[in-house]
């Protein structure tokens, strides 16, 4: 007889659950398959809650941010991100990976102490990765004000469906809707398949954008930043949101594009957009009936207005 033969294997079951220890990475479409409690995903980060910066925040859309008198976003904005666009203004933190670890019971915490500064909503910016975590955050406090969910869409459908019921109001990126651009600035090969279907869950989520006093209570926000040289594509993107959500859908024309980052190899977006880019992006939308978008001044396009991360 083997020795092994009547061996009992016994497993302590509490333990693995508790360390995570089988768990890997799915909860983007980057589908990494990394054990992230020891490693990292394509985002950069591992298990544990990463924040650079909370602040209140004046430099959202007028429904999100508030009047001049009004204290701001509450916007807690996390550290990685499973995008790598070369232009990211927000580098130091999407890429660079400067910031301090958070349990989900101090995240909640800080969902607090937002609340009693004034915060119009609880902002979260670039929570993708962290989504599990967070949802604990809120299992432990569900904020009195809105919770704004601010990413760029490269997300699952599922991933959606289960952040929806502690999330008031979609405010979500529609970069491009061309899978080789897409790949070229973002490495998101399957980008236009991906959020096309995210945004479409988010709408069916949130079918109605509620507005009160100037401020959004729950719906959904589709931003878009026109780059330099891709007005085509920015049309398109267009053209998808009216004939997907309807003319009436909140859109977020940008023109905030400034040059952030290494773009030596990619010459063509290397300046900020000019005015005639702007203009011919915001005509089409006039022409499709589009009356609910946001607009900027040119001069908004200026590094003054992306925080200070340090």
């Amino acid at each position: 007889m083997d020795k092994f033969d009547n061996l009992e294997l016994k497993v302590d079951k509490d333990f693995f659950s508790s360390y995570n220890f089988f768990m890997i990475c799915t909860m983007c479409p980057r589908k990494c398959n990394v054990d992230r409690n020891v490693s990292v995903g394509f985002c950069g980060e591992k298990d544990k809650i990463r924040i650079n910066k909370i602040m209140l925040h004046k430099f959202e859309e007028p429904i999100i941010s508030g009047k001049d008198e009004d204290k701001g976003s509450g916007a807690i904005f996390f550290v990685g991100c499973n995008l790598k666009c070369v232009f990211c203004q927000n580098g130091k933190i999407s890429r660079n990976g400067v910031g301090i670890e958070f349990s989900s019971e101090e995240l909640a915490e800080k969902f607090k102490e937002l609340e009693k500064m004034g915060a119009l909503n609880i902002n979260l910016v670039t929570p993708t990765h962290f989504y599990k975590q967070i949802i604990e955050a809120f299992k432990i406090y569900q904020p009195k004000i809105p919770v704004v969910w601010n990413s760029s869409g490269y997300e699952t459908k599922e991933m959606v469906e289960e952040i929806a019921q502690f999330v008031d109001i979609f405010l979500v990126d529609l970069k491009y809707m061309d899978n080789e651009i897409a790949l070229k600035y973002s490495k998101a090969k399957d980008y236009v398949e991906v959020v096309a279907e995210t945004i479409k869950s988010m709408r069916k989520l949130k079918p109605n954008d509620i507005i009160e006093n100037g401020l959004m209570k729950k719906g959904v926000i589709i931003r878009h930043l026109i780059l330099p040289t891709h007005t085509a594509d920015s049309i398109k993107v267009l053209d998808f949101i009216h004939d997907n959500l309807g003319e009436n859908t909140i859109v977020s024309i940008m023109s905030q594009y400034t040059p952030f980052g290494d773009l030596f190899e990619h010459p063509e977006i290397n300046r900020k957009i000019t005015p005639l880019e702007y203009k011919r992006v915001v005509n089409h939308a006039l022409k499709l009936n589009m009356m609910n978008c946001f607009t900027q001044d040119l001069k908004s396009a200026n590094k003054m207005f992306t925080p200070d991360f340090d």
